[in-house]
């Protein structure tokens, strides 16, 4: 078994000024973070947890792994709160998953409302169990999964990272087959589209991570975009991942840290900065152009030295 194609797209959407989700899609580990909090807070937190979970992704595996990865990110987020008036009340949903080609398996953890689904055999799955006040009241049949979907509260999530010191990571672990394909997402997106329209967008896609994750955006847009949108898709294949030589990866610079006696706006990255910081590897957009065209004024200048010398 080994990890097949796999992409990530993240949107503000049509009535927020800003985006407050994070992602991760760095093979074997994916993760979405949705953060909360006022001011720009929720980015601080979103990119907390994606900076813990992506600096432990590759060093562990299965269930223990992954809750112990979550566990840290909290750590983050509350202390920082703690130590920076402008982010108290920070937090933020994370949905993770990891997988182990080896095992064939994919340990997935949970907090909040950002999901997790499978389309196998061309049904999709909800995988996770959303954190959240009318999940908990359709759960004791106080409401019907309809009238949840209609219900002022829908957004009112009742676990998060970062807003206590301590927290309770949701586990589970799936046994893969080839063929599956893997969908985690901000609430942005199920609260446009039901599961049977994504389940539609990802076939019409041909089940293609880039192309359905950018459908999947537009089609959340033309919904109403009430809220950001983030998805992340990878797909599990036969076989083994072909070997390649171990290269070194040119990552860009991290967003600057937030320091607690500064202002948030002063130190924080654009959200879309902060993104491609989690995804993106290689130089970035015309960093070799400036090179190139540093190295060519170099020798003219030098050419232009010689002749001066040589006809003096």
């Amino acid at each position: 078994m080994r990890i097949g194609r796999a992409a990530g797209v993240t949107d503000t959407g049509r009535r927020r000024l800003r985006n407050e989700d994070a992602f991760i899609c760095e093979p074997p580990l994916f993760a979405v973070a949705d953060g909360m909090g006022g001011a720009r807070a929720g980015e601080v937190a979103a990119r907390l947890a994606a900076a813990a979970l992506e600096e432990a992704g590759t060093q562990t595996r299965g269930e223990p792994g992954v809750t112990a990865m979550i566990v840290e990110a909290n750590r983050r987020i509350w202390e920082r709160a703690l130590a920076d008036p402008a982010t108290a009340g920070m937090g933020t949903t994370v949905t993770a998953a990891l997988v182990d080609t080896d095992s064939g398996t994919v340990a997935i953890g949970h907090v909040g409302d950002s999901r997790a689904y499978l389309l196998r055999d061309g049904a999709l799955e909800q995988l996770t169990t959303d954190h959240s006040l009318v999940a908990e009241l359709v759960s004791s049949g106080v409401l019907t999964p309809e009238e949840a979907e209609r219900h002022p509260q829908r957004s009112a999530i009742t676990r998060a990272l970062g807003t206590e010191p301590t927290v309770e990571v949701e586990v589970l672990t799936i046994a893969g087959q080839p063929g599956d394909l893997f969908l985690l997402c901000s609430d942005g997106l199920p609260t446009m589209l039901s599961d049977g329209e994504v389940a539609d967008a990802l076939e019409a896609a041909e089940r293609d991570p880039a192309t359905a994750g950018e459908a999947l955006v537009v089609a959340a847009n033309a919904r109403g975009g009430e809220d950001n949108i983030t998805v992340v898709l990878f797909e599990l294949a036969e076989g083994k991942a072909p070997a390649v030589e171990p290269t070194p990866a040119e990552r860009p610079p991290p967003g600057p840290e937030l320091a607690p006696d500064s202002g948030l706006e002063a130190e924080m990255v654009e959200p879309e900065a902060s993104q491609a910081s989690l995804s993106r590897h290689g130089a970035g957009p015309g960093g070799r152009a400036a090179a190139l065209a540093f190295i060519v004024a170099a020798l003219v200048i030098g050419a232009l030295v010689l002749y001066w010398g040589i006809t003096r």
